[in-house]
């Protein structure tokens, strides 16, 4: 039997895919608009969960859109999916996740900012994603979330949501 070797480091694997089970609260709601996997949340009107925005608050954060069920749409870009309008969300309210680092460099207890503005400075960094840096007004740092470590060679990185901050 040979050996094998399979590095040094593995891949964290998708945005929106929760990483470990145990102390884990995944709620379900319907979409107000498109939402990436991997995309933090906010209550919309009517009990809907829609991508933070410009003049959400900390407070408003809901949890993480996860990719529990619904597959990606795109064959070439498995990496990114979505749900539209009126799907089913499952959103992880507690517990630890997946998400594209966008800007800054993660790391064990690190802060976790959620961007409520595009900034151009920030071309890459979509609205409703995850930073490991403030960006003045243009994010909000939550109260309720730490990094668990560094960001794979895809920009993947985990962080724990502590507390439940809306039922």
């Amino acid at each position: 039997m040979t050996n094998q070797v399979i590095g040094r480091n593995m891949f964290h694997g998708y945005a929106g895919s929760y990483s470990r089970q145990p102390d884990t609260i995944i709620d379900t709601h319907p979409a107000g608009g498109a939402i990436a996997f991997g995309a933090g949340v906010v209550y919309g009107s009517n009990g809907v969960v829609r991508t933070a925005a410009t003049g959400d608050t900390a407070a408003a954060f809901v949890g993480v859109a996860v990719r529990e069920v619904k597959s990606a749409t795109n064959y070439l870009n498995q990496n990114e999916g979505s749900y539209v309008q009126y799907d089913a969300v499952p959103v992880i309210k507690r517990g630890c996740v997946n998400v594209i680092c966008q800007n800054g460099t993660p790391a064990l207890d690190g802060d976790v900012y959620l961007r409520i503005t595009a900034n151009a400075s920030f071309p890459n960094a979509v609205v409703g994603g995850f930073e490991a840096a403030a960006d003045s007004t243009n994010s909000v740092k939550l109260t309720n979330a730490k990094w668990k470590g560094g960001k794979d060679a895809n920009g993947v990185a985990e962080i724990r949501i502590m507390t439940t901050l809306h039922a």
